[in-house]
């Protein structure tokens, strides 16, 4: 199966969201961040990306989209590896998205969390580097967010891209994507508080095997995931 659809935005602007919306119109299964940590091997393969050999085959093998990172540090290089995917620029307000990136993913305290194990080491190559490893200078992420932005309007064809904020809701992915619009409201998942939720996880006996590239134990994935 090769990707029809590449998420070009940094987490934090509605990728979980978008992943779940993705799944319902029929372009799922959608790889996420999430799937590094429930799949024993995957820190492995984005090891292999960051230094340049990526097996885009093997790390999306099965997936018809993927969004949030590690997928959009490598945008430039999927939408050429799969050019007939469209192109998802997943976006919100740079200040708002600062401020979020400082609650959650890119806090003190997760990086605290996620030190000296393979996959801080790994989301280092992958997400760290775009900002120089100043991932709590404001000044660093904002300049690095519009660049990014910029980067992938210029380079991605109009007709092959859509700029999507999560409050424009079904509407406009689904005209993009040639779909029709499901009756039900468009998702919104990943809040800040299921981050705290994710971090209570993640300090657990299963979330420090998860963290070392271990994944998560198949009968607690399939209860809580289904899949």
């Amino acid at each position: 199966m090769a990707l029809k659809v590449i998420g070009a935005g940094f987490g934090r602007t509605g990728t979980s969201s978008l992943k779940v919306a993705l799944e319902r119109i029929g372009f799922g299964p959608c790889y996420h961040m999430t799937e590094v940590l429930l799949y024993p091997g995957r820190i492995g393969q984005w090891e292999e990306a960051a230094r340049g050999a990526a097996d885009w085959h093997a790390i999306y093998d099965g997936y018809a989209s993927a969004v949030d990172w590690p997928t959009a540090t490598y945008w430039r290089e999927l939408a050429d590896h799969y050019p007939n995917a469209k192109v998802i620029l997943s976006t919100r307000d740079p200040e708002k998205w600062f401020e979020s990136t400082q609650e959650t993913i890119l806090s003190p305290g997760m990086w605290e969390m996620m030190k000296d194990t393979a996959f801080g080491a790994m989301t280092k190559k992958t997400i760290n580097a775009l900002f120089d490893g100043k991932i709590h200078d404001r000044e660093t992420l904002l300049r690095v967010f519009k660049e990014n932005e910029a980067a992938v309007k210029a380079a991605i064809p109009a007709e092959r891209l859509l700029v999507f904020e999560a409050r424009e809701g079904w509407a406009p992915l689904c005209e993009f994507l040639g779909v029709a619009v499901p009756d039900e409201p468009y998702p919104r998942v990943n809040s800040k508080e299921e981050m705290k939720n994710f971090n209570d996880m993640a300090n657990s006996e299963v979330g420090r095997a998860m963290m070392e590239g271990d994944g998560m134990p198949e009968e607690m994935r399939l209860a809580l995931f289904k899949k």
